[in-house]
């Protein structure tokens, strides 16, 4: 997804089309049906009555009446009405409460708050007064006159545990007999989503990937040789008798020197590589049945070519994505194997687990996907450890960055790395532009997930802007880089097939960033061109490779257009919400155009089937 192929090419022109209405006649295509219900073993909700505080104190239960307010002295992160416990400034406890049942099937349950603390005391390192957090007997959080800010921040707990049981969500502050501190509560939530089998996910296989790597890198951080496992769940009816591999970073190189190699496998048989040598199909032992697991393991070999790509290195630098073989999926079309475009992206994986272990040189940094702990390795070197769940992609760095850091006003960590040549200013600027955007997209779509955001600048890159799951690459553009934190829910988070659907990801990645920048899409569809009748907005990357030159201008700016277009059908408000329930219902699964337009005319009495007609969306 990159924010604009060629952008330092195109930029200019992109901002100066002004799209419009259809200028050629669409042909009339059937009304889509609403996709049928499937069935599923988990309701996405949010399970926390009144957490706003706005429709009195019902279901909590409050130590005393003052708890729940809106009096002054303090005010409420949204509507009039908030939880102020302590504030006295002598010995006092206060408690609220309420029991809640997370239901049961669900594979994520978020918790999330935002709280406020200010305080009278002065010390720097005692905790006089204390909110504790719990649910059930568990405590999540200890917060104290230490931890006072400005305004409100955002925290956020996964209790998945807790899936089909009812316990006591409860908040507890203590003061000492002087000094007063507030803890100040507010918009309290607890959203669970995603079953063991999402339901759109149901003919996906092999499904519940989890990937175990262990990789040394040489002097320079270009050359990684180890280890990689990748064990797996066959989801489907049928028997599954063999998996590929998918090698997408062979592309850069020749089936006779690949940059990627896998050999001694082991858990079964090493077929012919294929798709140009980016496929690799590996026999099963025996048939696994639905229902069963299975562990492939493998070496693995990978050499960063020459390039400011996102597989390359650019002098010092190297930038290493989609290197570490991932399983293709198979659904009821088959094995999805289609070849790699530069021009856009052909990911298609299943949200996965990853523990990643980067031995390395400690003169270089690794900036990794997921959360990452270093410890000392042997004599000179560091070993970068790297955890995430429920990605679809791996992708790291390793250079002598310059790195800078901080967390965005909702708690999210935030750490820009920048290349020789990029200002201090520019850096400061991009940490900026990342803080803001991950807290707007996270408002409008859901939680960010992924613990820290990496983001790797350097402006030699030829294709604007890259980003995997919790990792980007982008140039120093505020648009470039609100675009890619984007992604982390548009094929993040709400996956697609980004071969045969590249709209959903990149036209509402767009239209996000216009939301975020403030954008209304004034202006679109005052003057299109479609190029032919063939020319629509959900073709595929086989179409685009065809007719390169139009992809942009078709799939980003027509795309996100259209979607502006149906925000004024269906009204702001109803726009939103649509997005919203659209990304909880497919959080960590896989959507399709035909689910998407089935969302969006659940929400309205209107008749869609001529908007999707003019529009040019089929599916």
């Amino acid at each position: 997804m990159r924010s604009t192929p060629h952008k330092g090419i195109v930029a200019s022109t992109l901002a100066a089309l002004a799209l419009a209405v259809a200028a050629l006649p669409a042909t009339p295509a059937a009304a889509q049906p609403p996709a049928a219900p499937r069935a599923a073993d988990c309701t996405p909700a949010q399970v926390v009555g009144n957490g706003g505080f706005e429709n009195g104190t019902s279901p909590w239960t409050q130590s005393s009446t003052s708890v729940i307010t809106s009096r002054t002295g303090q005010t409420a992160h949204g509507g009039s009405s908030f939880a102020w416990l302590g504030g006295t400034g002598r010995t006092r406890t206060d408690t609220l409460s309420q029991s809640v049942t997370v239901p049961s099937g669900c594979s994520t349950a978020t918790l999330t708050f935002w709280l406020h603390i200010d305080t009278a005391e002065t010390t720097s390192s005692t905790q006089y007064d204390k909110l504790t957090a719990k649910i059930g007997s568990t405590t999540l959080a200890t917060y104290s006159n230490l931890n006072k800010n400005t305004g409100y921040v955002q925290k956020s707990f996964d209790v998945s545990s807790f899936a089909g049981q009812t316990v006591t969500l409860a908040f507890t502050g203590t003061e000492d007999s002087s000094l007063q501190t507030s803890f100040v509560l507010d918009d309290i939530a607890l959203d669970t989503s995603g079953g063991s089998t999402p339901p759109a996910d149901s003919t996906r296989t092999p499904a519940a990937p989890a990937y175990t790597v262990s990789l040394s890198s040489d002097a320079n951080g270009r050359v990684w040789t180890g280890h990689e496992s990748a064990s797996f769940t066959n989801a489907a009816a049928a028997p599954l008798t063999e998996v590929y591999l998918r090698l997408w970073d062979n592309y850069h190189g020749t089936c006779s020197a690949p940059p990627i190699t896998v050999t001694n496998v082991t858990g079964g048989t090493a077929g012919a590589l294929s798709v140009a040598c980016t496929a690799l199909r590996i026999d099963l032992p025996t048939p696994l049945a639905q229902g069963q697991t299975a562990t492939i393991g493998f070496d693995l070999g990978i050499t960063v070519p020459s390039g400011a790509d996102r597989f390359g290195y650019d002098g010092a630098f190297s930038f290493i994505g989609n290197a570490l073989p991932v399983l293709a999926v198979k659904d009821g079309s088959g094995w999805h194997l289609d070849p790699y475009t530069n021009n856009g992206e052909s990911f298609y994986s299943l949200a996965a687990d990853f523990r990643v272990t980067l031995d390395h040189p400690s003169s270089l940094l690794v900036p990794a996907t997921g959360t990452s702990v270093d410890t000392p390795g042997s004599s000179g070197r560091t070993v970068t450890t790297a955890t995430a769940t429920k990605v679809r992609d791996f992708a790291w760095g390793a250079g002598p960055f310059t790195k800078i850091s901080g967390n965005s006003a909702g708690g999210v960590p935030v750490n820009i790395y920048s290349v020789t040549g990029i200002s201090s200013s520019s850096a400061q600027s991009m940490l900026s532009t990342a803080k803001t955007a991950v807290d707007a997209h996270a408002a409008r779509f859901g939680a960010y997930p992924y613990g820290e955001l990496d983001a790797v600048i350097d402006n030699s890159f030829w294709f604007g802007g890259m980003e995997y799951p919790g990792f980007v690459l982008d140039l120093v553009s505020t648009t470039a880089l609100t675009h890619e934190i984007g992604h982390q829910w548009f094929y993040g988070i709400v996956g697609d097939d980004e071969y045969n659907n590249p709209w959903l990801d990149e036209a509402f990645t767009d239209y996000a960033t216009d939301l975020a920048l403030n954008k209304t899409g004034a202006g679109c569809w005052n003057s299109v061109s479609w190029a032919s009748s063939a020319e629509k907005i959900t073709n595929s990357m086989a179409y685009w490779d065809a007719h390169s030159s139009r992809y942009s201008t078709v799939v980003y700016n027509y795309g996100k257009c259209a979607l502006h277009d149906l925000r004024r059908v269906l009204g702001d408000t109803a726009m939103a919400k649509v997005l919203k329930d659209y990304a909880t219902s497919h959080w960590y699964g896989v959507s399709t155009t035909a689910e998407f337009k089935a969302a969006a005319q659940a929400a309205t009495t209107t008749d869609l089937t001529s908007f999707w007609t003019t529009h040019r969306i089929d599916g």
